[in-house]
């Protein structure tokens, strides 16, 4: 963090962002080009606005701010959860998300943005129309399958279904080169060192940049497996607690690492260690695989940290 910088604290929303000035004054502006506008009016060249990475909604502003040339700053959202804790807030609206934010710039140093958040906002995009279109190709291959225990009674029906499932195959299709291409276009070093670890394909490692914003909000290497979910929060305390194991994370990226599993079982040595130490212990072949899931992250987030390929003897050294 530049010291001599002027924090704000900006919490972003659909409609509307909030902002908590150097002087602790309150903003709040329409999330769009009219309230991006009124904004600027009120920044300059010393300060930095620090803001959370919110999905889709905070790039838009933190691009008009760089291309602007505001210095910007998109953080972690779980750091800025943690630093709350331990203030023991007991209040949460989006002003006092906005101080939040503010006062976590002032005590920690907090990556500048580099403006590539257009391209990750249209992979973002991406991303989504192709769960949306993954999920109505299911539902089309289940009626189609229904269609055929029937008999085919209606071949009107058959006729159309057949067609759709022909148009999303292409649509899925088309979505998933120009997301590979996109990829390739901004981080093909860091694609072509992932693509080193042996387990991890194309796809799967353009998928694993775009998850995790090529790993540029994290620190360590817990952090990529927390924000993934492959670390359960065990609730314990003396004799008096006792929680369930709770998963929370983001289920795309987790489920991408848990397919990746099994693949690297068999062609990561790392991983096939870890796979057969736990199974050899008597568990349950799941919970080998999460084990190897956070390997496999961990791994990934060493060589992305690292600019480095893959190194079988540097890799096995990683817990």
């Amino acid at each position: 963090m530049n010291k001599d910088s002027k924090i704000h604290g900006v919490d972003i929303s659909k409609d509307v962002f909030d902002v908590m000035d150097p002087k602790g004054h309150h903003h709040q502006f329409i999330n769009g080009p009219k309230g991006f506008k009124q904004y600027l009016k009120l920044l300059g060249e010393e300060d930095l606005v620090v803001m959370e990475a919110t999905g889709y909604y905070h790039y838009l502003l933190a691009q008009f701010l760089y291309e602007s040339g505001i210095k910007v700053s998109v953080v972690n959202p779980l750091s800025v959860k943690r630093f709350v804790q331990m203030k023991l807030a007991k209040i949460k609206t989006d002003k006092s998300d906005a101080m939040a934010i503010r006062d976590y710039g002032l005590v920690n140093e907090v990556p500048l943005y580099d403006g590539k958040g257009k391209d990750h906002a249209e992979s973002l995009q991406l991303l989504a129309l192709m769960d949306i279109y993954l999920k109505q190709r299911t539902q089309i291959k289940n009626k189609l399958h229904g269609e055929k225990v029937l008999g085919v009674p209606s071949k009107a029906v058959y006729g159309s279904l057949k067609r759709t499932s022909k148009v999303l195959d292409r649509e899925l299709c088309s979505l998933n080169e120009r997301l590979l291409s996109l990829v390739k276009e901004t981080q093909q070093e860091q694609l072509t060192n992932l693509k080193s670890i042996p387990g991890l394909g194309d796809r799967t490692v353009a998928l694993l940049i775009v998850l995790t914003d090529g790993f540029n909000k994290f620190e360590n290497a817990g952090q990529p497996c927390n924000y993934a979910g492959i670390t359960p929060t065990i609730r314990r305390s003396g004799s008096s607690v006792r929680g369930k194991s709770r998963i929370v994370g983001n289920r795309k990226l987790r489920n991408l690492l848990f397919l990746c599993a099994f693949s690297a079982c068999k062609h990561n040595k790392g991983c096939r260690e870890i796979y057969e130490r736990i199974t050899a212990k008597g568990k349950s072949k799941k919970l080998a695989l999460i084990a190897v899931s956070n390997k496999l992250l961990k791994q990934a987030f060493a060589i992305a940290k690292s600019g480095l390929p893959y190194d079988e003897n540097h890799a096995s050294k990683l817990s």
